[in-house]
């Protein structure tokens, strides 16, 4: 994730962030692009930074190749098979 500092703001982009703050917002391009705008901070919990943290999780190397390696898994598993592998018994 990149982070672009604003030194000024057209009015429309102004608008679309008034709006994401308060909300958050798709926006959908003409060619079906959507993309999803909202903010991240609250100015009342500035420690809470989301996008920070989601910075240091993408920097975990380990944590990133478990994800991949679990995304090419193609075993699946019904909720009755994972009921048995639990000894779990449908009441």
């Amino acid at each position: 994730m990149r982070t672009i500092e604003l030194t000024t703001i057209a009015q429309p982009v102004e608008d679309l962030l008034d709006l994401a703050d308060a909300e958050g917002v798709l926006l959908r391009l003409p060619n079906g692009k959507v993309f999803l705008l909202t903010s991240v901070t609250d100015a009342a919990e500035e420690d809470d930074d989301f996008a920070d943290e989601v910075a240091r999780t993408r920097q975990n190397a380990a944590l990133m190749q478990l994800l991949r390696e679990r995304s090419q898994e193609q075993t699946r598993y019904s909720a009755q098979q994972v009921r048995e592998r639990l000894g779990l018994h449908k009441s």
